[in-house]
C-alpha cells in the first residue's frame, strides 16, 4: 500500500468506527462524561457496549478483503486504484452510519444530543483514532497482516471512546473556563444581586420552585431551570438569561463528587446557603454518608459574613449541621421548638394538597397548597424562612405560597376520569420514597405503585431496594415493578412483608408496565409512578 491509500484507510475506519459508537458516546454524555460512571455503564451493559464494535469489525474486515481482492488484479498504477479506495472510504462511512441507526435507543427517555462539546468530543476523537490505526498500519510487521490487523480496530470501541474524551478534557477544560470566567464577571459586576445557593441530597429542585415562587410577590428572580445544577449548567444561564432587572438568583447545585458544591460557590459566591437534606444518595461515588455530609456542607463554608445559612430540623444530620455553623443561621421546623425562627402548626395533608398555620415569631398565618405530602410544608417551610429573612412579610409570603405549583415530575398529581396518576418519576432516593408512599397511603381507592426501584446507592442498593419493597406492602394494593434483576430485592421485601404474590407484575419496561396498568386499571384507581431510570439503566 502506498502512503496516501493507506491514510484514506485509516481516516475511513477512524471515521465509521465513530459513527457506529454513537451507543457509546450517549452513555458518555448520561454519566455527564465521568469515566467512572462511563465504565460502570459500560461493565452493567456489556452486551449493548460491544456490539457496535463486534458489527463493524466484521463489516470493515469484509471491506478490507473485498479491496485487497480487487486490488490485487490492479496493476500498479492503475488509475482505478485510488477510485476503488474512496469507494470503499465512502462504503466505511455508510456502514458506520447504518449501525448508528439501528442500535440507537428508540423513544429515549434523555435522547441524545449533540452539543458543541460533542462536536470537539467528535473532532478529537476521529483525530485520536486516525493516529492509532496509522500507527498499526506503519509499524506492525508483515503487509498481509498489518492490512487485516487495521479491521479489529473497533473491538475495544467502548476504550477508544474513553480515550477520545480524555484527550478531549484538556479542550473542554479550557472552553469551560472561559465561559466559568465570563459568568463570573457578570456577577462580579452585580454587587446588588442576592445570590442563593440551594443543596441537598434530595428536595433542592422542589424547594427552588417554591422558593422562585414565593419570592417573586416582591422581588425579581432568576433560577436555574429544571434541574441545571453542574457548573457549566449554571454559567449558562448566568451567561444568557441573567438581566440587569433581576434582584435575586437561586442556583441549585448538585454534587456527585467531593468538591463539587465547592466549584459552583467559585463560580456563584452566594450571599445565602440552603440546605435540604442530607441522606444516602449518589453512593455509588460518594461511597460514605459522611463524605456527603462534607461536600452539602462546603456550601455553608462559603457564605461570607453578613450572609445566612438557613437549614430544616430533621432530628438528624442537617440538625447536627445546624448546631455546628458558627454563622448567622436560621432553623425551620414541622414540630416548632425553641430555636425554631419558622414553623408549622395545624397540618392537614389530602390528596387535594396541604394546609397548615404558619408561625414566625409572635406572627402567624393559614396557608394552603396544592403540594401533596408533609414532606413539602418542609419544604415550603425552608423557602418561606428565606423570604421572611429578605424582608417578606406573612401575608406576601402566603400569597405566594398559595400560588406554587407542583413541580413536573415530583409528586405531580394528574386527574383523569380513570385512574388518577401521581407523577414522582424524577427520580428516587430512601426518604423520597418513604414520603411518597406515605403520600398514595392517603389516597382512597385501590394504590398502584409502577417502580424500577433506586439506583446509584453502591454496595448498599439491594439493601434499601429490599427495604423500600417492605413498606410497600403496606401501603399498596398492586405493584409493577420495571426490570426483573433491578427489582428483585423489592420483590423480596414484598414476599417479606407478606405481599400477595398475584398482586405484583414484573415488567421487561415502563412501557410493558403502562401496558399492565390499562389492563388493570380502572376508575377510582391512583397509579404512583416511582422513578425513571434513564437509558443506561435498562435492562432490555
Amino acid at each position: 500500500m502506498n502512503t496516501l491509500v493507506t491514510w484514506i484507510i485509516c481516516i475511513g475506519i477512524a471515521a465509521a468506527s465513530l459513527l457506529a459508537s454513537r451507543s457509546l458516546m450517549h452513555y458518555f454524555q448520561l454519566e455527564s462524561y465521568q469515566f467512572a460512571g462511563y465504565f460502570r455503564t459500560i461493565r452493567r451493559n456489556w452486551k449493548k457496549a460491544v456490539l457496535p464494535g463486534v458489527i463493524m469489525t466484521v463489516y470493515l474486515t469484509l471491506l478490507l478483503l473485498i479491496h485487497r481482492s480487487i486490488d490485487r488484479f490492479l496493476a500498479e498504477g492503475n488509475l482505478l486504484r485510488l477510485p476503488l479506495v474512496l469507494a470503499g472510504f465512502a462504503l466505511a462511512l455508510l456502514g458506520g452510519w447504518w449501525c448508528r441507526g439501528i442500535l440507537q435507543v428508540r423513544k429515549a427517555k434523555k435522547p441524545f444530543v449533540v452539543t458543541m462539546r460533542v462536536k470537539r468530543t467528535y473532532i478529537v476523537s476521529v483525530v485520536v483514532f486516525t493516529l492509532i490505526i496509522a500507527a498499526l498500519a506503519f509499524l506492525l510487521p508483515g503487509e498481509e497482516p498489518r492490512f487485516y490487523m487495521l479491521g479489529l480496530f473497533p473491538l475495544l470501541m467502548p476504550v477508544w471512546i474513553a480515550l477520545g474524551g480524555l484527550c478531549a478534557w484538556p479542550v473542554e477544560k479550557l472552553v469551560s473556563e472561559m465561559y466559568f470566567r465570563d459568568a463570573q464577571k457578570k456577577l462580579r459586576v452585580r454587587p446588588d444581586l442576592i445570590k442563593i445557593g440551594i443543596t441537598g441530597s434530595y428536595g433542592k429542585t422542589s424547594v427552588k420552585f417554591i422558593m422562585k415562587t414565593i419570592l417573586e410577590e416582591k422581588f425579581q428572580v432568576l433560577a436555574t431551570p429544571s434541574s441545571f445544577n453542574t457548573p457549566m449548567g449554571v454559567t449558562r444561564i448566568i451567561r444568557e438569561k441573567l438581566m440587569p432587572a433581576h434582584q435575586v438568583f437561586i442556583a441549585e447545585m448538585g454534587a456527585r463528587h467531593v468538591g463539587d458544591i465547592k466549584e459552583l460557590c467559585r463560580l456563584v459566591h452566594p450571599h445565602h446557603g440552603v440546605l435540604t437534606s442530607v441522606g444516602p444518595q449518589h453512593l455509588d461515588t460518594f461511597r460514605t454518608i459522611e463524605r456527603i455530609k462534607n461536600t452539602k456542607y462546603e456550601l455553608m463554608d462559603a457564605i461570607p459574613d453578613g450572609g445566612c445559612c438557613f437549614f430544616p430540623d430533621d432530628g438528624a444530620i442537617c440538625r447536627e449541621l445546624y448546631d455546628k455553623t458558627m454563622k448567622q443561621k436560621r432553623l425551620c421546623s414541622l414540630r416548632g421548638g425553641r430555636e425554631a425562627k419558622v414553623w408549622a402548626s395545624e397540618v392537614s395533608v389530602s390528596p387535594a394538597g396541604s394546609s397548615f398555620t404558619l408561625h414566625a415569631g409572635e406572627e402567624s398565618v393559614a396557608c394552603t397548597t396544592r403540594l401533596l405530602g408533609e414532606h413539602n410544608i418542609q419544604n415550603v417551610l425552608l423557602a418561606a424562612m428565606v423570604g421572611l429573612h429578605l424582608g417578606m412579610t406573612l401575608r406576601q409570603v402566603a400569597r405566594g405560597i398559595s400560588r406554587i405549583e407542583p413541580v413536573e415530575h415530583r409528586l405531580q398529581l394528574i386527574p383523569s376520569k380513570g385512574v388518577t396518576i401521581i407523577d414522582d418519576a424524577f427520580n428516587s432516593n430512601p426518604n423520597g420514597a418513604r414520603a411518597a408512599l406515605r403520600v398514595l397511603r392517603d389516597f382512597p381507592g385501590r394504590r398502584i405503585i409502577i417502580t424500577p426501584g433506586m439506583v446509584e446507592l453502591g454496595g448498599e442498593e439491594a439493601v434499601f431496594n429490599r427495604e423500600f419493597g417492605l413498606m410497600m406492602a403496606d401501603c399498596v394494593d398492586v405493584a409493577i415493578l420495571v426490570g426483573k434483576k433491578h427489582t428483585a430485592p423489592i420483590a423480596q421485601g414484598l414476599a417479606d412483608g407478606g405481599f400477595p404474590k398475584e398482586c405484583t407484575y414484573v415488567t421487561a419496561s415502563l412501557e410493558e408496565a403502562a401496558g399492565i396498568l390499562h389492563q388493570i386499571g380502572r376508575p377510582g384507581d391512583v397509579a404512583l409512578f416511582e422513578n425513571d431510570l434513564p437509558d443506561n439503566y435498562s435492562e432490555n
